[in-house]
């Protein structure tokens, strides 16, 4: 048998029974197959003295030389590609695949998965050679290699007329570089989101300037593990002066960590340039670009990228290296990506500081809410007792206009108390001033509600609110106090709308006078009445809030009292001898007490 020359036998129909061939056995060795694959295969790496094939089948021989051409085509492409049986054991592959076997490696006869050393399957699909043959179309899916090599490897299956599986097609793509760039981008986007990555207890257990140094600490421990960087600068940049503030400095000189930086393009460097235009900045050769100023000692070259939030520079990222030309463009993608990172991880620190400044605010406006009726409920009863004792005991009379002075500081020191339990700011706030600010208001409603919306919406912007129940706390609250405004309803329980207005412009002739009205309704034609007696606004309810305050706001540009108001005149006789204290002065005015 061993002396027989072989004959490669393509026999495709599978014929049963006596066939030509067969008398060929006794002079040859027959090999049979019953693709083309196989047969070129075959040829590729044994010898034959010849192939036979059946004149029946001789359209295969014209199959065969489209394979050898296509083979030739195989051969060159820069992919793997590899036939495989439906045993999974490799019939044919191109010069491209062999180089992702080993080196003592033969893929031809060997399985699939155990020429590529049992890669790790990386997905979303488990085995493509499965699926392509059940679904009777093309799958793919990722997978690792020895060397740290990634591949992305779609199977194609091949089908004979008779839908028997004949082969499947193993095209195969190294995707190496691509993977681990997309591992580094994940990583560094992982490694952002830890950045002020915080839980509740840790919140409530550090303060901002703890947090601040975490968060550097993490930017230079993430900078030296993923990218391998040691030199790096963060700048912040304050949005009033364009000054660039060091935040981080690892590795710099003590120069280049003092230096004076501002958001410009010229004189100011790399970074100030970066931070004036939001573009980022590769320096390939430090001694040759006229914009860089020395960082790193010894610095050959240098990347500067922008820190970007919602559009908005606030501030720059900057990391050097003694190579020249150190960084590319893929560099420069990477850490613009972590600048991002680093960007939201400042703006939630911000955030997390003026939460707690808002809470504080919260907080005082919640405690001023609730206090200011009590608060008005004080000052109405001691200044109607006042009212009625002027003339009278002196003892009592000090008293009360202590309790009275003490009643409307707690008002100053419920916002004193509040500012220190806020966070201080780093910069003051761009705050409009307060369009009512040193204005004492006079509030006369018996509804309650109506009262409490004066202290919220006068209050809020800066007016110092007093209200009454009824016209004869009003007199009295104006006897003792100055006003720079009143707002009075024209229905009280004790006198009516004109009345009230009446008697107030008599204790303070100069003090502007609004009237309220709701829907309209004034039975007894107060309205009228004191229009002509010089009355200039009216206002409607229920008010809106810039009707309320355009109104108080026209009565205090007309009135020239406004917004300080005078004192109040004689009482019995005599002159007020003890005015309000001022604001924030907790000490009583002279004789305004005694001791018991």
């Amino acid at each position: 048998m061993a002396g027989k020359p072989r004959l490669l036998v393509i026999d495709r129909e599978n014929a049963h029974g006596k066939t030509p061939i067969d008398r060929f056995a006794d002079s040859y060795e027959l090999v049979v197959v019953r693709t083309i694959s196989k047969a070129l295969a075959l040829l590729r790496d044994q010898k034959f003295a010849a192939v036979y094939v059946d004149a029946s089948q001789l359209s295969a021989v014209r199959w065969v030389g489209m394979m050898i051409q296509a083979e030739e085509i195989l051969d060159a492409i820069s992919d793997g590609v590899a036939v495989v049986d439906p045993d999974l054991r490799i019939i044919w592959a191109n010069p491209e695949f062999h180089s992702l076997t080993g080196p003592e490696t033969h893929p031809v006869g060997t399985p699939f998965y155990k020429a590529l050393g049992m890669p790790e399957i990386l997905g979303p699909d488990p085995c493509p050679f499965t699926t392509a043959v059940a679904s009777r179309a093309a799958a793919s899916t990722a997978m690792k290699i020895a060397g740290n090599r990634y591949l992305r490897v779609t199977v194609t299956p091949v089908f004979d007329p008779s839908s028997r599986l004949t082969h499947l097609i193993a095209l195969t793509r190294e995707t190496t570089d691509e993977t681990h760039q997309q591992l580094k981008v994940n990583a560094i986007h992982k490694a952002g989101d830890e950045l002020a990555d915080l839980t509740p207890e840790e919140l409530a257990q550090m303060g901002v300037e703890e947090r601040t140094d975490l968060l550097k600490y993490n930017i230079a421990r993430h900078m030296k593990d993923l990218l391998g960087l040691d030199f790096i600068e963060i700048r912040l940049m304050d949005r009033a002066s364009k000054r660039l503030v060091p935040l981080l400095t690892e590795g710099m000189t003590p120069l280049a960590a003092n230096r004076e930086l501002y958001a410009r393009k010229e004189h100011n460097g790399v970074t100030g340039f970066v931070a004036a235009t939001g573009m980022s900045y590769v320096c390939p050769d430090t001694t040759r670009d006229p914009l860089y100023l020395e960082g790193a000692a010894g610095s050959r070259s240098s990347l500067t990228v922008p820190l970007v939030f919602h559009g908005t520079v606030i501030g720059t990222l900057n990391v050097e290296s003694p190579q020249p030309d150190a960084f590319d463009d893929r560099d420069r993608q990477f850490i613009e990506i972590y600048g991002r990172n680093i960007a939201a991880a400042l703006n939630t620190l911000e955030l997390l500081e003026a939460e707690k400044l808002s809470t504080a605010s919260a907080s005082v406006e919640a405690i001023n809410r609730e206090l200011a009726i009590p608060l008005d409920d004080i000052i109405t009863d001691a200044t109607t007792v006042l009212d009625r004792y002027a003339g009278h005991d002196e003892d009592i009379i000090a008293r009360l206009r202590h309790l009275l002075y003490r009643a409307r500081e707690i008002r100053s020191l419920i916002h004193k108390a509040g500012s220190t339990i806020a966070p201080p700011a780093k910069q003051p706030p761009t705050i409009a001033p307060a369009r009512l600010g040193g204005a004492r208001i006079l509030v006369v409603d018996a509804d309650e509600s109506i009262r409490r919306s004066a202290h919220h919406l006068l209050g809020s912007q800066g007016a110092s609110v007093e209200t009454a129940r009824d016209a004869h706390e009003a007199i009295a609250l104006m006897r003792q106090t100055a006003y720079s405004a009143a707002l009075v309803d024209i229905r009280l329980p004790d006198l009516d709308g004109y009345e009230t207005y009446k008697r107030l412009r008599e204790v303070q002739p100069s003090v502007p006078i609004i009237l309220m009205t709701g829907f309209g309704w004034d039975p007894s034609h107060s309205i009228v009445k004191a229009r002509q007696e010089g009355l200039q606004t009216v206002l409607y309810k229920p008010f809106r809030a810039d009707r309320l305050m355009e109104a108080v706001e026209q009565v205090l540009r007309t009135s020239s009292t406004a917004p300080t108001p005078t004192a109040p005149p004689a009482i019995d006789g005599r002159t007020n001898a003890h005015p309000p204290a001022p604001p924030g002065d907790s000490r009583p005015t002279e004789n305004s007490r005694h001791d018991t």
